[in-house]
């Protein structure tokens, strides 16, 4: 997956359980995990606003684009 997801980095540096914003932006620990794992195959933008502002932190700080080489035949 070429966008990576570090949500537990800021989660980490904000010293917020997964449980707790699960709790405070409406969605179950189940699909926060999805989530963290990088299992999810996209993300609502009012998510990601729900959570930038509960930890106080920009889209950037939670996602990256990591460029994947593509092999030439």
């Amino acid at each position: 997956m070429s966008i990576v997801i570090n949500l537990d980095v800021m989660l980490a540096k904000r010293k917020v359980r997964s449980n707790e914003l699960a709790q405070a932006i409406g969605i179950t620990e189940q699909n926060l995990s999805i989530l963290k794992t990088g299992k999810a195959k996209a993300l609502r933008l009012s998510t990601l606003e729900a959570i930038c502002n509960y930890l106080e932190c920009q889209p950037g700080d939670l996602l990256e684009f990591v460029c994947e080489k593509v092999e030439e035949v």
